[in-house]
């Protein structure tokens, strides 16, 4: 769906939700801020933010212009990695959910 409220390239997105073992919270971290490398390199990844929630609970959220786009993400890199590291850094599987951008301001 395309709107005036969202750039094209912008509507769609990812939420995850991370939570690590409190042990690995920093190496978490770490391994998100890590990921922003290899997100820059994802022509289709146009917006994507590492989040601290919480004391141990991370969050990512990225968009992209298409539902090709997203999937391509999601078979990625930073997927490979974290799901790579899930069982020693993370007390449960992420919560990674499809969202639709309804607006946004990018600049």
């Amino acid at each position: 769906m395309t709107s005036a409220l969202v750039p094209d390239t912008t509507r769609l997105g990812l939420l995850a939700r991370i939570e690590a073992k409190p042990e690995h919270a920093a190496d978490v971290a770490e391994l998100l801020t890590g990921a922003l490398a290899l997100a820059r390199e994802e022509a289709g990844t146009t917006v994507w933010f590492a989040l601290r929630l919480g004391p141990t609970t991370f969050g990512i959220f990225d968009a992209f212009g298409s539902d090709a786009d997203r999937t391509a993400h999601l078979q990625g890199r930073i997927a490979a990695a974290l799901m790579e590291n899930a069982p020693k850094l993370l007390a449960e599987a992420p919560e990674i959910l499809p969202v639709d951008v309804l607006a946004a301001k990018l600049a």
